[in-house]
């Protein structure tokens, strides 16, 4: 084993102008490399596939092991962006539950059978009564109906199933040792339980056909760009959601680590609130804070919410707070009201002021929170906008200050940002879809009905077209990728929470709620890496969560981690002594098993022995993003990608319908329309 220091002779970073001096390092911030050397054991290589994806995979066998010091020095020289594409409700395994070398439903890195994952056979309840059995199918591009026509079933606009905090909690069905069963999934749906053999109730054809839908998955026909990216760059198969329950709390999670944790426990009664504005926040109760805009999507003082029932003000720790910086009194000096705003952070921002870093960029764009150009002159309508989805809008020193809500903006902008090279020399930006999408784009499915409901662009179930999401994710890609900014890039997909589809994967269960209820976390969700520095055709298995991404950002940007700030300590050790729960609060810091994603880049391309991946390897053509379906639906041929249940039978219901609610009825009954 031998260590080495390396030190460039030229600044560039380009490919082939490297040349390294090699001398004996000091400890604790070597390279080690031997014969045996490799990537850490958290990412193995995915399968062979197509030529071009081979010609740039990295040869994980040859990786020299960077201590963590090293490789963050590494990062932070060549990573100065920061992209967080935010999707919508997807689970893991409904997305690569087939994917080739991920911990999938019929196969992993152990190779496990089929018989040993968690829920792989439920329980599912007829209308008549009697009990049946339910796993893990494809949805398939057509079936025949009873005529012998064949009926198209458009996989890719499908209803939205039940995740509630409560459904999912049920869903998981822990043991008593907090072990996730996962085998309620399709009774959770149904609303039914059984006890003896016997349900409590007989479901509605619609409701059984919910069962079936929550334990429904597709491959790389349906969603080929997603499947693209896995293969060309890392697809994390240990991603798990930080809280069991809907898109809202994970939204706040995605920022703070947390939904209100360590505001519950400096406030206690705030546990009681009802119509979901209770905390921590397990539902989607809308922003406290209206938007800070006018009519015409310009800045405004917001004021609150007129709803019956919004969130309270939320006032605990998140990294919008720490990207103030050592600026943190200057901009908080600018708060509408700080009494209320900044109540539970003054030691937080103390500690951030002396810590002395400099505030970092940030931006978070969303669709219809500003003008959008499907809107009329002067007029944002905001009606692509989903409220529950914005994050910072929930914190009062956020939204009631004119110096921190300028950091909000519609999709729009983060195009014209991007193209017009306007962003600042380092950040982070995370891009949201909504409602409908900004281009007019609609569905595969000619029916006119669905292309009104299915016509979103964020992934969600029920509202958005997962091909109209892939292209929104796509442009995003292609913007980064064609500008300055794709050399100094990480882009992470990242999803929410799983929309209480099937997962078998088991989530470590580290804390409970007021009613006892398991909070975090919750089920695996999707979430790939894409960087030029990025490992390439591979799997990480690092265990990881939303915090991680918040971890990650902190180590860049060199943040005060939010779980050690002050007033969260405080928080979580009255969560300790006053409530038994070691972990009540944020987990970027002092949470064993979430990971920083440090194993997501190539240790070869950071040390500049390996190319970096070209920005044309991140494009997709505009042409392809177009055409609907994507890769004319045959994504898995077109990308030589085998799934793993290939020559398996597909236990596809002889009832099932993608659309129970929408669509309603049974497509192989010869009258079904899809």
């Amino acid at each position: 084993m031998q260590c080495i220091a390396k030190r460039s002779l030229k600044t560039s970073r380009a490919y082939g102008t490297r040349r390294w001096l090699v001398s004996v390092c000091a400890a604790f911030a070597c390279v080690v490399t031997s014969a045996a050397a490799q990537q850490p054991a958290e990412v193995t290589a995915s399968p062979p596939t197509g030529y071009t994806t081979m010609q740039m995979a990295s040869s994980l066998d040859r990786e020299p092991i960077l201590s963590h010091a090293e490789k963050l020095r590494l990062l932070r020289e060549d990573i100065k962006y920061v992209f967080v594409l935010f999707q919508e409700n997807r689970a893991f395994d409904f997305y690569f539950g087939t994917y080739p070398g991920a911990d999938g439903i019929y196969a992993g890195p152990d190779l496990k059978p089929a018989d040993a994952v968690a829920g792989f056979t439920q329980t599912i309840v007829n209308v008549d009564g009697t009990l049946g059995t339910v796993s893990p199918f494809r949805i398939p591009g057509t079936v025949v109906d009873r005529n012998g026509k064949t009926v198209p079933l458009y996989p890719t606009d499908l209803a939205s199933t039940n995740h509630s905090h409560v459904s999912i909690a049920r869903k998981l069905d822990l043991d008593s040792n907090g072990v996730a069963r996962n085998d309620e999934y399709a009774l959770s749906e149904e609303g039914v339980t059984v006890m003896d053999g016997k349900p409590s109730k007989l479901p509605s054809l619609e409701r059984k056909q919910f069962g079936e839908l929550a334990m429904a998955y597709v491959d790389c026909d349906a969603a080929p760009f997603l499947w693209q990216y896995a293969d060309r760059f890392v697809l994390f198969d240990h991603f798990f959601d930080t809280v069991i329950g809907p898109s809202g709390p994970n939204a706040i999670a995605m920022i703070a680590g947390q939904s209100g944790e360590t505001q519950w426990m400096l406030h206690p009664k705030l546990a009681d609130g009802a119509n979901g504005t209770a905390l921590p926040m397990v539902a989607n109760a809308r922003p406290y804070w209206g938007l800070a805009m006018d009519a015409a999507g310009k800045p405004a003082q917001p004021v609150p919410n007129a709803e019956a029932h919004p969130s309270v003000n939320l006032t605990f720790a998140t990294l919008p707070l720490s990207f103030m910086g050592k600026e943190i009194k200057k901009t908080t000096a600018a708060d509408y009201n700080p009494a209320f705003d900044l109540m539970d952070v003054q030691e937080d921002i103390e500690k951030i002021a002396g810590h002395g870093v400099e505030a970092t960029h940030w931006g978070w764009y969303q669709q219809g929170y500003g003008h959008e150009p499907n809107d009329a002159a002067g007029v944002a309508s905001h009606k692509g906008y989903v409220a529950h989805h914005n994050g910072p809008q929930y914190f009062g020193y956020v939204s009631d200050n004119p110096l921190a809500n300028a950091h909000m903006h519609g999709l729009h902008e983060f195009f014209t940002d991007v193209a017009e090279h306007k962003l600042p020399n380092s950040g982070v930006f995370y891009v949201r879809g909504g409602y409908g999408n900004i281009l007019g784009m609609m569905p595969a499915d000619p029916n006119p009905k669905l292309a009104e409901v299915y016509s979103g662009d964020d992934d969600h179930p029920g509202y958005a077209d997962s091909g109209i999401s892939e292209a929104l994710l796509a442009r995003e890609i292609n913007a980064i990728a064609e500008s300055p900014y794709w050399k100094n890039s990480v882009i992470v997909i990242a999803y929410d929470e799983s929309d209480g589809h099937y997962d078998h994967a088991q989530p470590h269960v580290r804390s409970h709620d007021a009613a006892g209820l398991p909070l975090d976390q919750g089920p695996r969700i999707p979430f790939l890496l894409i960087s030029p520095f990025g490992v390439s055709h591979a799997v990480s298995h690092e265990r990881s969560e939303h915090s991680s991404i918040i971890k990650f950002v902190d180590e860049l940007f060199r943040l005060v981690p939010l779980a050690d700030l002050p007033d969260e300590e405080h928080a979580r050790e009255i969560g300790r002594t006053s409530f038994g729960q070691n972990d009540l609060g944020p987990a970027d810091d002092k949470v064993e098993g979430v990971g920083d994603l440090f194993s997501g880049f190539d240790n070869l391309r950071l040390l500049g022995r390996r190319k970096p991946i070209a920005a044309v390897d991140a494009e997709i053509p505009e042409a392809a993003i177009r055409t609907f379906p994507h890769m004319g639906g045959h994504g898995c041929s077109v990308l030589h990608i085998t799934p793993t249940d290939a020559g398996k039978p597909n236990p596809i219901p002889d009832d099932f319908n993608p659309r129970p609610d929408t669509t309603p009825g049974l497509p192989r009954s010869g009258s079904w329309i899809p």
